[in-house]
């Protein structure tokens, strides 16, 4: 186990709009902002969403697509720089109109409407190291 005290750098409400794309509009939010790392929550309504799970069995991540309107009712995740620009690792439960959910990590979702509070840290690098790492495509 990795414990660790954080200070909180600054806190951020990102308004996110009709037409962004869910992960990028928190990624664009903490590049505008200079955030290195950070933690998020967030809640609003998607048109589609491309949510992964990963399978075990081949250690690789798998797609799964949504093309329906579906309810944010819990998306958190957490910003970091691995490559230089910020990515967020963003995981999300999505409910249909039916109430039934569905959720994993969402790579990309078209935004109706959306709020996240993003929460910076001081320490630049506070999740190297303690979970797995990847990024689209991998």
């Amino acid at each position: 186990m990795d414990a660790r005290e954080l200070a909180v750098s600054a806190e951020y409400l990102v308004a996110v709009e009709d037409g962004d794309d869910w992960r990028e509009a928190v990624e664009e939010a903490a590049a505008a902002e200079g955030v290195a790392s950070a933690w998020f929550t967030g809640t609003g309504t998607v048109r589609d969403a491309d949510v992964w799970y990963y399978d075990p069995s081949t250690e690789e991540h798998r797609s799964v697509r949504f093309d329906e309107p579906l309810t944010v009712a819990a998306c958190v995740g957490d910003v970091s720089r691995p490559d230089g620009d910020p990515f967020a690792r963003t995981h999300a439960v999505l409910s249909r109109p039916s109430g039934q959910a569905v959720g994993g990590y969402l790579n990309a979702a078209t935004v109706v409407e959306g709020r996240v509070y993003l929460r910076a840290f001081e320490d630049e690098t506070p999740f190297a190291g303690t979970t797995e790492t990847f990024s689209p495509g991998s």
